[in-house]
């Protein structure tokens, strides 16, 4: 029997960078055991060009990620909720039932350079994945 599928929202300000490179990441890393969404607590028009272009030279995909208010999605049954950014740990709002929550900021690359969205980017990867894993208690895959 396998386990069912973890639902993680990944909550910024934007939702227009670190946020949604994290749901494509995790989305990825953690295929088959999480779904990840993002949200904002005050959501950009479009997502930025750097994180599409960073999260596209890492093989990962990038069609269709759309910033969403977090309104949107506060029906959905969350298995964790991660903050990526200060400003949406302090604005979290409250969701209709317990969830467990975990803070994880990492710097804001909008409007500087590719090279800024290629680092946080890996950085989501080197530190996100992992402390999700833990979070919810999931395997370590091998092969």
């Amino acid at each position: 029997m396998t386990d069912p599928v973890k639902t993680v929202l990944v909550l910024c300000t934007g939702n227009s960078c670190r946020s949604q490179m994290a749901e494509a990441i995790l989305n990825h890393d953690l295929a088959g055991c999480v779904r990840a969404l993002s949200a904002g607590t005050r959501p950009q028009p479009k997502v930025a060009d750097g994180a599409i272009d960073a999260l596209r030279q890492a093989g990962l995909p990038a069609d269709g990620l759309l910033p969403k208010d977090i309104d949107a999605v506060l029906d959905e049954p969350f298995d964790l909720v991660v903050t990526v950014c200060d400003n949406a740990k302090e604005n979290c709002p409250i969701f209709p039932r317990p969830v467990p929550r975990i803070h994880l900021p990492f710097r804001d690359p909008h409007g500087e350079p590719l090279e800024s969205f290629i680092a946080v980017r890996d950085e989501i990867r080197a530190r996100l994945v992992p402390a999700v894993r833990d979070a919810l208690g999931l395997p370590l895959r091998t092969g």
